[in-house]
């Protein structure tokens, strides 16, 4: 080193950064942060490093650590018994990465806001916030950490063996309470003589100018230049970080699982967090159902036109084709280069043949012979995934709000064919079409269509046994998500300003956020009845980020437990951090993103993984996008070829969507481990998720690494 300085004297002045690889035997202790460099003279503010978080074997009681303050919130960290050797990266030295001593201070303090701005929202709406984030938030505050579960959300429980998933005997009585709309948000009233004095049952309804002066105060903080020059510099530390963690560990991983019985990539659980029921089956199997059913119904009466009703043979005269004579090329429902930025171009996809009447025979629920064609092929690509047994899948469904009996007909769809499979989990989607209805007069205002999603939802949950049907459907439901074309710009920015529901009256789209605003706060109101009443609750589990404004990820930073594509948080190193830090998961689907908005070689996944980020694969339509019968493998199998992933990789994406996923608690304890809630190698049971104690403790490292650096940028200021 005394070489490098005389070389190089004028690098002497700048702040160090030294690696040192370090083989430790007992001691997990990671970096120890030097103060920097004080010039002789003018007196500046100086950030005395403490120890950052120690993790290390516990010692005889005798044995005495004096613990830093951020030590002893941090005191239930994981003891790592059962994590191997491997070697860390120590790094010493001023750590303010690029920006002022004031400037770092601001970032902090800015991130810290932020963080508790999700921590909030995700409270309030029973939805997810890690517990890792939440001790250092408290510390920050100087509170001591309580946990509380009472703020996690809640699934129906699997059905035991011989039980009626479908089963309504055992719905809960009618409460009389009285449902008002208000604002575009559902209010419930313990009466009717409450609801004319407007005083609603104490729940936690919104504040919209709280959410306003969170989301500006959001906008601001991603426009910083100093927030934005500290996320990156952090973000790139992070990848460069990972890159040497594996160089210097890959085979000490590989020899843990090579050590571990039985379980291997094959039969490690993993869920297709992102995938759309209407092209759930790839093009093969719904060209085989269209063959086998023409071969049985070719004489029963299949849908009804102006003139009169029609033979399965008739209609398929009338589109002058013959089922005999069909390929997956003459089929027409795979995307290819044509689709490429052309979202209009994908949902014609959706049309065998480009003909809208095979939409509607076989791809939906609510139709002439309801719905059964389709219910049949669920039916059966459910059947493929419990023989394939570590395979499970969260279909989405779809309810417009055109009309309040939509729920009604969907719920009867889904209990009178029966579709229940272990392996399948359901959500609801809303898709943003409001301008279609609007303009051919289904709906008077955009309050109308908020209305027709949650109202019969709320009625249910009040009176179940007035809608038996619903209430059955409902706890099978996990959550909703927003859907459609992120790209098509509105022009609207949501602010104070905007007209409440009941007043957009135009034909006009309203923004993204807008959406996403109005549908938070009724899943939130909703939550909070359902979870009083001992109901499964609801995720919120929007698209977001594949096209469009950075506003529709800050927006979703704030109200989803999860989100699906996100790929554009690589335009945003603040927002990047920012899901780093709170854990957010995001759902994936490269190949899906390779045929419309990004080609696979540029898909920010690898980038994601190494920095840890909490992502997982999905397949989004295997209809449009996949060939073979388990698009779920064929996902992870051009996903580790492409990106050259390692098996620990594969299995820590497969591990974090069944995290990320809406099964039930008593399953994840059986997929991943009965300490699955805990972060960190504790969490973690190599046995049922084959990822590797190495890697997990590389991760939570890491995590609180950078967590104790907010921490102590705000307590060094102080």
């Amino acid at each position: 080193m005394r070489e490098a300085v005389m070389r190089f004297p004028r690098l002497t002045w700048m702040r160090s950064v030294q690696f040192f690889i370090m083989r430790c035997k007992h001691t997990c202790s990671i970096w120890r942060l030097s103060p920097p460099p004080q010039k002789a003279g003018g007196k500046k503010k100086r950030f005395f490093g403490r120890k950052t978080v120690s993790l290390s074997v516990p010692q005889s009681e005798t044995t005495s650590t004096q613990l830093s303050r951020i030590d002893e919130y941090i005191s239930s960290s994981p003891t790592y018994q059962t994590v191997p050797d491997f070697q860390r990266v120590q790094i010493t030295g001023d750590y303010a990465s690029g920006v002022t001593v004031e400037d770092f201070e601001m970032v902090c303090k800015g991130l810290y806001r932020a963080l508790c701005i999700r921590e909030k929202y995700m409270q309030k709406s029973f939805q997810r916030f890690p517990k890792t984030p939440s001790k250092y938030l408290r510390n920050i505050e100087g509170v001591a950490w309580v946990a509380n579960e009472s703020f996690y959300p809640v699934f129906t429980p699997p059905v035991k063996k011989g039980e009626d998933p479908f089963r309504t005997d055992n719905l809960l009585e009618n409460l009389g309470y009285h449902l008002k709309m208000k604002d575009g948000v559902v209010y419930v009233y313990p009466n009717e003589e409450a609801a004319s004095k407007d005083e609603p049952k104490p729940l936690p309804y919104p504040n919209l100018d709280t959410f306003l002066d969170d989301m500006n105060f959001l906008l601001a903080l991603i426009a910083q230049g100093p927030v934005k020059t500290y996320t990156h510099r952090r973000l790139k530390f992070l990848s460069s970080k990972f890159q040497v963690h594996q160089m210097l560990n890959e085979m000490d991983e590989l020899k843990e699982l090579k050590n571990n019985p039985h379980r291997d990539f094959y039969n490690c659980r993993k869920v297709d967090t992102h995938i759309h029921a209407a092209a759930c089956m790839n093009q093969k199997h719904l060209l085989r159902f269209i063959k086998k059913s023409y071969q049985i119904d070719a004489d029963r009466v299949v849908c009804s036109t102006k003139e009169k009703k029609l033979t399965l043979k008739e209609l398929f005269a009338k589109l002058k084709m013959h089922p005999y004579d069909l390929t997956v090329d003459s089929l027409d429902v795979h995307a290819g280069r044509q689709t490429f930025q052309r979202f209009d171009k994908f949902n014609d996809k959706y049309n065998p043949v480009g003909a809208s009447e095979l939409r509607d025979l076989y791809l939906k629920t609510d139709n002439y012979i309801n719905g059964e064609y389709f219910a049949t092929i669920i039916k059966e690509v459910g059947a493929d995934l419990v023989d394939a047994k570590y395979q499970h899948a969260e279909p989405r469904l779809s309810i417009y709000g055109r009309s309040p009996d939509e729920w009604s007909k969907l719920s009867t769809w889904f209990v009178q064919n029966r579709i229940h499979c272990p392996n399948m989990t359901w959500m609801i989607q809303v898709p943003r079409i409001y301008d279609v209805f609007r303009s051919k007069n289904f709906l008077p205002h955009f309050g109308k269509m908020l209305e027709n999603v949650f109202m019969p939802v709320f009625e249910a949950t009040i009176n179940p046994k007035a809608h038996p049907d619903l209430s059955v459907f409902l706890k099978h439901i996990t959550g909703f998500d927003s859907v459609d074309d992120e790209s098509k710009h509105s022009g609207h920015m949501f602010s104070s300003k905007s007209p409440k529901p009941q007043e957009w009256t135009m034909e006009k789209n309203p923004s993204y956020t807008y959406y996403t605003y109005y549908m938070y706060v009724n899943i939130m109101v909703l939550n909070s009845l359902r979870k009083e009443r001992g109901m499964n609750t609801f995720l919120f589990r929007p698209h977001c980020g594949e096209a469009g404004a950075l506003t529709h990820l800050m927006t979703a930073f704030m109200t989803a437990d999860n989100i699906s594509h996100g790929l554009n948080l690589k335009k945003s190193p603040v927002l990047q951090y920012l899901f780093f830090l709170a854990q957010i998961p995001i759902a994936m689907s490269p190949l899906s993103n390779n045929s419309l908005f990004l080609e696979y070689a540029k898909n920010p996944f690898l980038d994601f993984l190494q920095k840890g980020l909490m992502i997982s694969l999905s397949t989004d339509d295997p209809m449009q996008f996949h060939f073979t019968k388990e698009p779920l493998m064929e996902e992870y199998a051009i996903a580790a070829q492409v990106f050259k992933l390692s098996t620990c990789d594969m299995c820590e994406v497969a591990r974090n969507s069944v995290l990320q996923c809406g099964i039930s608690h008593e399953e994840k304890a059986r997929f991943l481990g009965t300490n699955y809630r805990e972060e960190g190698p504790i969490g973690n049971d190599i046995r049922k998720t084959n990822v590797a104690q190495i890697r997990m403790a590389y991760r939570y490292e890491t995590w609180c690494y950078e967590l104790n650096l907010i921490a102590e940028g705000i307590k060094s200021g102080e």
